[in-house]
C-alpha cells in the first residue's frame, strides 16, 4: 500500500539532491555563476542548435520574456550567440559559443564525478536500489513532461 506521504517524500528527495548537487558544483567556479534556468537553456541550445526563443520558452515551460531575459544575459556573458533567422528576419536563432560548450562539458564531468563519488560511498544494496529505480524515474520524467506539454 502506498504511503500517503510517499509523493511528497519523493519530490523532497529529488529536489534536495538537485539543490545539493548544484551547490557543490558552484564551489570554486568562475564568475559569472550560472543559474539553473541558464544551464537548462544552454543545454537545450546545445542539443538543438539554432532553436528560436519562442521554441526554447515552450520547451522549458517558461514565458517568452523570461527566456529573452536569459538569452540577453547569456549573450552579454559570452555564452550564447543570437543570429537572425534567414527564413524569418524577425526571429533569432540561438547558438552556443565555444566558451559555453567548454563550460557545459566541464559541468557534466564535475557532476558525474561528484555523483559517482557519493554513490560509491553507499553500500551495494543502496547502489542497486538506485540503479533499479532509474527506469521508473525516467518514466516519471516523461509523464511529467507530457502533462506539461498538454497544458
Amino acid at each position: 500500500m502506498e504511503s500517503e506521504t510517499f509523493p511528497e517524500e519523493l519530490a523532497d528527495a529529488l529536489v534536495g539532491i538537485q539543490r545539493l548537487i548544484r551547490r557543490r558544483l558552484r564551489r570554486g567556479r568562475p564568475l559569472p555563476r550560472l543559474r539553473g534556468a541558464e544551464v537548462e537553456l544552454l543545454r537545450l541550445v546545445e542539443s538543438r542548435p539554432g532553436i528560436g526563443i519562442s521554441d526554447a520558452a515552450k520547451e522549458l515551460h517558461l514565458a517568452g520574456n523570461s527566456v529573452s531575459t536569459l538569452v540577453n544575459q547569456l549573450v552579454k556573458d559570452g555564452y550564447l550567440v543570437r543570429e537572425t533567422d534567414p527564413a524569418d528576419r524577425r526571429a533569432a536563432r540561438l547558438l552556443l559559443t565555444d566558451s559555453a560548450a567548454q563550460r557545459l562539458a566541464d559541468w557534466r564531468r564535475r557532476r558525474s564525478e561528484l555523483v559517482a563519488g557519493q554513490v560509491s560511498r553507499l553500500d551495494e544494496a543502496d547502489q542497486e536500489a538506485l540503479r533499479a529505480a532509474l527506469p521508473a524515474l525516467r518514466r516519471l520524467a516523461v509523464t511529467l513532461h507530457e502533462e506539461a506539454e498538454e497544458s
